[in-house]
C-alpha cells in the first residue's frame, strides 16, 4: 500500500524546499567549506513534509557539519513513476522515502539502493519491518513511521447515538449502513479523487482473505490462485460494488478528496472511511480534538470468530547507488538517526503517531489516539497479519484505477476482478516469476 503506507495522498506536485547551501554544480559531494548538503525526497502528504523538515532539523542540531533538504513529490501512482525515472536516470536525491514490500521489489534494489545489513542498527529494527526491505538477504532500508492498519475509521459519537456494535462480518456492517443512512448520515466515506484510497476494501480485507485460505499468499505468487477464481479474494471487489450499489456512499465522492473525507468522517456527517491508520495524523491535525471521536475496525468479513486487522509495515528511507563520498558517509548518518530513539522521538514532535515503531526503544506516548489503540488490541490478541503485498511481490500497478470503476458503478465486480488478474500478470512477468 502508498504510505500506505502503508503509510499518503496525490496532490499537486510542489517545489524544491531550500534549506542551507545547495550541493556544488561542478561534482563535488560536498561544499567548499567542508559541509555536507544532503537532499531528501518525501511525498507531498502535509504531514509527511511536516516530519521530513522536523526530521532534517533535528539530525543538523546533531550533526552541524551536515544539512539536509526537503524535496517533495506527489503520492501514488505519479510518485511511484517518478521515483522510478529518477533511478533509472542517477538523478535521485541523496536519500529518499519510499514504499516497503511489492513495490520496494519493483525498484530493483540491488541495482539501485545501497546495503545497510551492516549498519549496526539493524539488529534493533522489527523483523517483520528487516523482511519487506530485503533483496537477496541484504537489508536495504530503515523505518519510516510506525506501523499501519488498514481498516475503517469510523465516529464513535454516531455509533453511540445509533447505539450500534462494532461489526465483525460483512453482513453486521450493512445492517449498520441502513441504520446509519435511516439516520440521515452518509453510512461509508469514498474520496475518489485521490484513486489510492479506492484500494481499502481490497487490500485491507487480505486477513480474511487468508483466514479463509492459508497459503493464498504462497499460490498467488506462483499463478497458481487468481482474484476472479478465488471466493475469498474476490469478496473485496464485491464489498466496493455492494456499497455503491446501494446508495450507501456521500454524494460528492467521485471528486471528493482524503482531507475532504477525512473532514467528513470528523464532523460526523460521514459514519466510517475505510483507510489506513496513518491518516489520523492528517484527520487530527485538521480537525484537533477529535483523538477519541475516532476508532478504527478490521474490515468485516464472512467469519466472526475469525475477523482480524491487516497490518502495513512502515515505509523505507533508502539510499540511491548515485550517492557516494562524503554524501554517501553523511547519508549514512541520517538514515541512521532516522532508525533510532531520538528519530522516532523526532517523527513523534512532527505528528502525534498512527501505530507502533519498528526501532526498538521506541515509545508511544499514552495519550494515542482512540484508534491506536484499537489497533493495538488487534496485535495484542492475535488478530492481525500481514497485508499481502509483505507476502508477495506480485501487484498490479492499476488496482486503484480498478477499484474506482468497481466503486463509482462503472464495472462490475466479477469482471473488475478478471481485469485485475491480468493487470497482475504483466508486472508478475516483468519481475520475471516462475508460473507467469
Amino acid at each position: 500500500m502508498r504510505k500506505l503506507s502503508i503509510a499518503p495522498a496525490a496532490l499537486a506536485t510542489a517545489v524544491l524546499l531550500l534549506a542551507g547551501c545547495s550541493a556544488g554544480s561542478l561534482g563535488s559531494s560536498d561544499d567548499s567549506d567542508g559541509k555536507v548538503a544532503l537532499s531528501f525526497l518525501v511525498d507531498n502528504t502535509p504531514q509527511t513534509v511536516k516530519t521530513g523538515e522536523q526530521l532534517a532539523k533535528d539530525f543538523a542540531a546533531k550533526n552541524p557539519g551536515i544539512t539536509v533538504k526537503v524535496e517533495i513529490r506527489p503520492a501514488g501512482t505519479d510518485g511511484d513513476n517518478i521515483v522510478k525515472t529518477r533511478l533509472s536516470t542517477g538523478d535521485m536525491t541523496d536519500v529518499f522515502m519510499y514504499n516497503t514490500g511489492s513495490l520496494f521489489q519493483a525498484i530493483a534494489p540491488q541495482k539501485n539502493l545501497v546495503p545497510l545489513s551492516d549498519q549496526p542498527y539493524i539488529g534493533q529494527l522489527d523483523q517483520n519491518f528487516v523482511t519487506t526491505v530485503t533483496s537477496a538477504d541484504k537489508v536495504y532500508g530503515a523505518p519510516w513511521g510506525g506501523f499501519m492498519g488498514g481498516g475503517v475509521l469510523y465516529n464513535r459519537p454516531v455509533y453511540s447515538k445509533l447505539n450500534l456494535q462494532v461489526p465483525k462480518t460483512w453482513n453486521e456492517f450493512m445492517a449498520n449502513n441502513a441504520k446509519i443512512r435511516a439516520a440521515g448520515t452518509d453510512p461509508v466515506i469514498q474520496t475518489y479523487q485521490e484513486t489510492w484510497t479506492s484500494q481499502l476494501l481490497i487490500l485491507a480485507d487480505f486477513h480474511n482473505v487468508s483466514a479463509a485460505e492459508p497459503d493464498f499468499a504462497e499460490k498467488y505468487t506462483k499463478n497458481q490462485v487468481k482474484y476472479a477464481t478465488s471466493p475469498a479474494a474476490r469478496q473485496g471487489f464485491e464489498h466496493l460494488q455492494a456499497i455503491h450499489d446501494a446508495g450507501y456512499l456521500n454524494k460528492d465522492f467521485a471528486s471528493a478528496k482524503l482531507t475532504d473525507g477525512l473532514r467528513q468522517l470528523a464532523q460526523g456527517t460521514g459514519a466510517q472511511y475505510p483507510n489506513l491508520s496513518s491518516s489520523l495524523a492528517q484527520l487530527l491535525a485538521d480537525n484537533p480534538g477529535k483523538e477519541n471521536d475516532i476508532g478504527l475496525f478490521a474490515i468485516p468479513g464472512t467469519d466472526a470468530a475469525k475477523n482480524g486487522l491487516t497490518v502495513w509495515s512502515p515505509a523505507g528511507v533508502y539510499i540511491p547507488t548515485t550517492t557516494t563520498g562524503a554524501k554517501l558517509d553523511a547519508a549514512k548518518k541520517f538514515v541512521a538517526f532516522i532508525a533510532s530513539p531520538d528519530g522516532c522521538a523526532s517523527q513523534t514532535t512532527a505528528s502525534t503517531p498512527t501505530g507502533p515503531y519498528a526501532v526498538k526503544g521506541c515509545t508511544l506516548p499514552a495519550t494515542v489516539p482512540q484508534a491506536v489503540k484499537d489497533m493495538q488490541t488487534y496485535i495484542d490478541g492475535g488478530k492481525s497479519s500481514l497485508a499481502l503485498e509483505f507476502l508477495s511481490p506480485v501487484k498490479g500497478p492499476a488496482l486503484e484505477q480498478i477499484c474506482v470503476e468497481v466503486g463509482s458503478g462503472i464495472r462490475k465486480a466479477g469482471p473488475a476482478a478478471a481485469l485485475y488478474d491480468e493487470d497482475v500478470k504483466k508486472q508478475a512477468q516483468q519481475l520475471g516469476l516462475e508460473g507467469w
